[in-house]
């Protein structure tokens, strides 16, 4: 592979796809992601964009939205860029190629069909049917394979972050110099330099026993930016989608199926095993309330009765109608048995996203010189405590822009460092182990602990002892990892136990409960003293 670039970006959803695309007018580009180019958590988005398209809508409105999901701790300057850059983007992605659900009856922007989803109070949900990610996806690989710019490399997997003490030559300042990178095929380390880096990794649902992300979601970039010396923040705001299919297979699956919020929002009514409706009692939007309220509604109506789920009701709605609006998800629960339009739809919570991450302004900079951060992986400020629906895609497509030009503008005067003065990635000693049995147990030991203790509802109790037993992991996997010839399901092992202590200390930092972290220690919410970010530095 090249082993130098003006931009180096690490992951190739949405955020990086779009990084890329921009950063290509200023200099040459690598990409490297870990499994094919459209393997990503954006791939897997459902529901759709949310944007200020029609008539009827408005910045204002849309803003109110947001701040009003993330319980307080919003960025309010990020969250109006935000929306105020939004409708451009959506543009954008149609003149790359996107093709989005068009209705002839819209007053929207493009005669868009534009959706609902729990937290909006008006429809601003664009969309391509239920398979939204993809079609973006799409449209964006396609861009970059025809820009002679951008060199992409699949099947590689970030290592660590080349920072000061990876090179010969010290410098007083926090700098990134380029990455590490594993080819998973022939398992070679390679330092790739880069005068911008841009991480675009994605979340780390995989770090849940039950999650919506496909395998590769272990947040490498967040645990390699942390390693590195960057500033984390907000960890403990996890969002758990609240609806997912259950099934008779659910508990061997390790990736959940997700019943998009969409539905909820063409109609479709939360009940309990007796078809009564409850989450009128939760919030007066109901089904629509925003997704901390109906995560926490139906773990506490399914711990109440002792059932394994609640569920989903849309058979009042035209059958031909849903499943044209929902194709993908009647076909998936049609596998399982479920016909949408004529049965009850069974339905649990599972990790879904991650509202903290590696610190960013608005112009997608960390707290390490040359850095950059986007998506999920990145921490704007703009979701705050909870993340309204359906906004996770525009703030990638939107900061990711900026980050792009706002490199651009920097990249002329920087230099490369040269490669000598890179020290060569170090593995004498090390050796094949074959007990990768440990390493199967280890994860499985993570995923149930922060499933059990670091879920929808924390305790004080819960986290300590969570903590105590990823102590003990950590330092297993750490002393496996320095005599073990690397490979990708070590390195995410060793990433993801990572994550899961940054998100159950940042959840005993927080004595309160607000938005997608609630503890029975600190039931209410505490303006006064916790109206702030929960914030790790890990020095280095």
């Amino acid at each position: 592979m090249k082993k130098s670039s003006d931009f180096l970006v690490i992951g190739s959803g949405i955020a990086g796809l779009c990084f890329a695309i921009n950063a290509a007018k200023q200099g040459s580009v690598i990409m490297v992601t870990k499994k094919k180019d459209n393997e990503s958590n954006t791939n897997y988005a459902q529901g759709g964009i949310a944007s200020v398209l029609d008539p009827r809508d408005s910045f204002a409105l849309h803003a109110q939205d947001t701040i009003s999901a993330g319980k307080g701790l919003c960025h309010e300057d990020a969250v109006q860029i935000l929306v105020e850059e939004g409708p451009g983007r959506i543009e954008e992605l149609i003149s790359w190629g996107t093709k989005f659900t068009t209705s002839s009856s819209s007053k929207a922007f493009a005669k868009l069909d534009l959706g609902r989803e729990g937290g909006h109070s008006v429809n601003r949900i664009a969309h391509s049917r239920d398979l939204t990610g993809k079609e973006v996806e799409k449209s964006l690989l396609k861009s970059i394979k025809q820009d002679p710019n951008i060199t992409l490399y699949e099947n590689h997997c970030l290592v660590e972050l080349i920072t000061n003490h990876h090179i010969t030559k010290k410098s007083k300042q926090n700098t990134c110099y380029g990455a590490y990178v594993l080819d998973t095929i022939n398992r070679e380390i390679t330092a790739v330099r880069a005068k911008i880096i841009f991480l675009s990794t994605g979340g780390a649902g995989q770090v849940y026993l039950h999650t919506t992300n496909p395998e590769i979601a272990t947040g490498d970039g967040i645990a390699c930016a942390f390693r590195a010396g960057a500033e984390i923040n907000n960890m403990e705001f996890i969002q758990f989608h609240p609806t997912t299919l259950f099934h008779a297979d659910y508990h061997l699956e390790t990736k959940a199926f997700l019943i998009s919020e969409a539905l909820r929002g063409y109609g479709a009514i939360l009940k309990d095993s007796r078809g009564r409706e409850f989450m009128n009692k939760y919030h007066k939007m109901k089904s629509l309330a925003p997704r901390d309220v109906v995560a926490r509604a139906i773990d506490f109506e399914m711990i109440k009765t002792g059932e394994s789920c609640v569920y989903l009701d849309i058979r009042h709605a035209p059958k031909s109608q849903t499943r044209r609006r929902f194709p993908n998800i009647y076909a998936r629960c049609k596998e399982y048995g479920v016909d949408i339009t004529k049965e009850l739809i069974p339905v649990v919570p599972a990790s879904h996203y991650i509202c903290g991450g590696i610190r960013s302004d608005t112009y997608g900079r960390t707290s390490i010189n040359n850095l950059y951060a986007g998506g999920e992986a990145a921490c704007t400020g703009v979701h705050g405590a909870n993340r309204l629906a359906s906004n996770s895609l525009l703030e990638a497509l939107v900061f990711s822009k900026r980050s792009a030009f706002h490199a651009g503008d920097r990249i002329k005067p920087l230099k490369r460092i040269p490669a000598s003065l890179i020290l060569p990635w170090d593995d004498s000693g090390t050796i094949d182990n074959e007990e990768w049995v440990l390493v199967s147990h280890n994860l499985n030991e993570i995923k149930n602990i922060m499933w059990d203790y670091v879920g929808i509802v924390r305790s004080n109790l819960r986290l300590e002892r969570a903590m105590r037993r990823l102590k003990l992991l950590e330092s297993e996997i750490e002393n496996f990892y320095r005599r073990t010839k690397i490979t990708p399901k070590l390195l995410e092992l060793r990433n993801i136990v990572t994550i899961a202590k940054l998100i159950v200390i940042c959840a005993l930092k927080r004595h309160e409960s607000r938005g997608l972290h609630f503890t029975t220690d600190y039931p209410g919410q505490n303006d006064r003293f916790w109206k702030r970010d929960t914030k790790i530095i890990k020095s280095i």
